[in-house]
């Protein structure tokens, strides 16, 4: 199976450049199913209904969200419609929506989809994500149930997302990191067979501090006061995520690739 994962996608910036490249990339890649991390499409804060739906339209199979999952309020009603956007497993127990779902590509192939929101630097004390993820794999596992599994650790420590990967190392297809909106250099194949990536980085205007308009985050790091709200850059986007192709039988990874696509950034794709 040939996935591609395409990290926080971030403002008006971002969506654009999802939508002006993302089936082209599906057709020249051959690929077989797409995830996105859509948390930061809508003005940098959380992802509304009709801004989930133009990601979905533009040909993403999947879209995970992350701790501004709520952040716009319309997403409460329209996450229990749509069953093909994924919060994060742990965020809260009477939370709207699902933390993981089995999918089908358009072979039959199972994949399931999980995100667990990580508990260090984070603002609040999510739920352990570790017996969360463990507790899901258990039900599904790798090359028996499913084809493929790929979980979204969403969360500020590398050493964290790191620690996500050795967990579910030969029990998932690909784990990958988002959150810092910064692609790490560390892409593997870990000794079990899970694609690693501590974070996938963001699709968003580089020109920025974490994709958004440099004036304002300068000004609170300068001054160490506020003045105005921070509103995301609006250059060129940069795609940037991972490329991984699976084994049918056992679910593991045999290959992996950063992607980065077009924009300010030295680029990279699928070998």
């Amino acid at each position: 199976m040939k996935i591609l994962f395409l990290g926080d996608v971030m403002g008006r910036a971002g969506r654009r450049a999802v939508v002006e490249n993302l089936q082209r990339l599906r057709d020249d890649w051959r690929l077989d199913f797409v995830v996105i991390n859509g948390e930061n499409a809508t003005g940098g804060m959380g992802l509304s209904g009709a801004h989930a739906k133009l990601l979905l339209d533009a040909g993403a199979d999947c879209i995970t969200l992350g701790d501004h999952a709520f952040d716009q309020k319309d997403m409460l009603q329209f996450i229990q419609g749509e069953s093909r956007i994924i919060r994060p497993l742990n965020y809260a127990k009477d939370a709207p929506g699902r933390g993981y779902r089995v999918f089908s590509d358009r072979r039959g192939r199972k994949i399931l989809v999980t995100q667990m929101l990580g508990q260090v630097f984070m603002k609040r004390p999510f739920d352990d994500p570790f017996s969360a993820a463990d507790a899901v794999l258990r039900a599904h596992p790798l090359g028996g149930a499913v084809q493929a599994v790929l979980v979204d650790i969403h969360c500020e420590a590398t050493s964290e997302k790191m620690g996500m990967g050795h967990f579910c190392d030969g029990r998932a297809s690909v784990v990958v990191g988002t959150h810092t909106h910064v692609p790490t250099a560390d892409t593997q194949i870990l000794p079990k067979g899970t694609a690693f990536q501590s974070d996938a980085g963001m699709c968003g205007d580089y020109l920025s501090v974490i994709g958004m308009d440099p004036v304002e985050p300068m000004r609170r790091f300068v001054t160490g006061m506020p003045k105005a709200r921070f509103t995301p850059a609006e250059g060129e986007a940069t795609l940037s995520g991972l490329y991984v192709e699976t084994d049918d039988k056992t679910g593991k990874a045999i290959k992996v690739s950063m992607i980065r696509q077009g924009g300010r950034l030295s680029q990279s794709g699928p070998e």
